[in-house]
């Protein structure tokens, strides 16, 4: 419980996480593959000209920037709210009654807090929220936000290029294609490998496999709707 005390003291609690964690980093990685994927798998292997490559990826860059922004669009904003979330728990821990205190403490802790921490556990934290000083409200993106929405771009458009690259080095369009495929289907276990060892699911394999399936799957059912 001591820990928990200095935590609180020490960090602001209205204030956002920084950077993301590998399910994020992850799921980021995965979307731009996918997205690239549902361009790169509609190319005709018979009648597709060096003109339709070139516009296919094209467009499956343009996709990818576009959804990267998108996506930083919305990590900002989600970042924004969450930290007046915060901000706003804290001024209702310190204006309410001890019992509704350790409520609010409950119901916003990770699940089964109660269990580990008994009732003057809870009263000591909400004493040390109650002590600090009240965050202003922030409306506008901290630079610490704006580094991870940089980071989900990234993610999103560097995630296609390797996807892409085959196309813009290898003339046959059949050979292009599965060469390209190959390393996306690599790149989804690898990525699905990393959240098994996050989870410490093991074989950490299968999770990748499961992965790549899934997002063999999930590509399938973007072009047959016509994504």
């Amino acid at each position: 419980m001591q820990d928990a005390e200095r935590s609180a003291r020490h960090s602001d609690i209205p204030e956002s996480r920084t950077g993301l964690d590998p399910i994020e980093r992850s799921s980021e990685i995965m979307f731009g593959l996918i997205m690239a994927l549902t361009f790169t798998c509609t190319i005709s292997v018979t009648s597709s000209t060096r003109a339709d490559v070139m516009t296919m990826l094209a467009g499956a860059l343009g996709c990818n920037i576009a959804w990267g922004l998108v996506d930083a669009a919305m990590f900002l904003l989600a970042q924004i709210v969450s930290r007046e979330k915060r901000r706003s728990l804290a001024l209702d821990i310190a204006s309410v009654s001890a019992p509704q205190a350790r409520r609010l403490l409950i119901d916003n802790l990770p699940d089964g807090v109660d269990q580990v921490f008994n009732t003057s556990d809870l009263d000591r934290l909400a004493g040390v929220i109650r002590t600090m000083p009240a965050s202003p409200r922030r409306a506008a993106p901290t630079a610490d936000d704006l580094r991870g929405a940089v980071h989900i771009f990234l993610l999103v458009f560097l995630s296609t290029l390797p996807v892409a690259l085959p196309f813009l080095f290898m003339t046959d369009v059949g050979i292009a294609l599965r060469t390209s495929n190959a390393i996306a289907v690599i790149l989804l276990f690898i990525v699905g490998t990393g959240l098994g060892r996050h989870m410490k699911w093991q074989p950490y394999w299968v999770t990748g496999l499961s992965v790549a399936l899934f997002g063999a799957l999930l590509v399938a059912i973007t072009i047959a709707l016509g994504g």
